[in-house]
């Protein structure tokens, strides 16, 4: 029963991870963000790999989900630190745009931001990536919503290794108690009923001599 529920609550939980995933990544691409959306890409593989794992009972499969939420967790906890500019980061550092200029989308379109362009003095290459010269208005500034898109895949990250461990653990734990059972022992689990008793070669004497035996 357990078993049940925990499996259950993890497949729950791979399609939510999943649609908050795909959601982030439409942005990511609006923002020209290409450092997450690599990453975000192989969440998505990853968590759809997690999910037939459960449903399919391949404790494997929930293996490599499990290693992958802990890199995961930790890449949305380098983003939180790299837009609140912990240490030595700056969010204005080509980090994750890798190298073309571009930010958030969130940082020109967030609620009810008014964005100011200066195209003259620079280059036509750059008017693919526009940086807005000020953004007025804004109701959240997007590093915090960046920061609480983050926060919220790392609570997601935290219960999915939770749930993924002991859904593994189930597994595995039914696999043995199989094999104990029976799972190798072939002798006693196959072993073949034996023929029946009419069926037996019985010699047949007459006479003193030994005929050849009936069935």
């Amino acid at each position: 029963m357990a078993c049940c529920t925990s499996r259950c609550f993890l497949l729950t939980l791979c399609v939510v991870q999943l649609i908050a995933t795909i959601e982030r990544q439409i942005f990511d691409f609006l923002g020209y963000m290409w450092s997450p959306i690599v990453v975000n890409f192989v969440q998505i593989i990853v968590v759809i790999l997690g999910f037939f794992g459960a449903y399919q009972y391949r404790p494997k499969y929930i293996a490599i989900y499990i290693v992958w939420t802990l890199l995961w967790l930790a890449w949305n906890i380098f983003v939180i630190c790299f837009y609140l500019e912990t240490g030595v980061l700056n969010k204005d550092s080509s980090i994750l745009n890798m190298g073309t200029g571009s930010k958030s989308w969130w940082e020109m379109h967030g609620i009810g931001c008014k964005s100011s362009f200066n195209f003259s003095g620079i280059p036509e290459e750059q008017h693919f990536f526009p940086l807005p010269t000020t953004v007025e208005g804004c109701i959240l500034q997007y590093y915090y919503v960046e920061c609480i898109q983050a926060g919220i895949q790392c609570f997601l990250a935290l219960c999915g290794f939770g749930s993924a461990c002991y859904t593994f653990y189930a597994y595995t734990r039914e696999d043995d108690t199989f094999d104990f059972i029976g799972g190798f022992d072939s002798f006693s689990a196959y072993h073949s009923p034996s023929k029946a008793s009419h069926l037996h070669l019985k010699p047949i004497y007459s006479k003193g001599k030994l005929q050849e035996p009936s069935i």
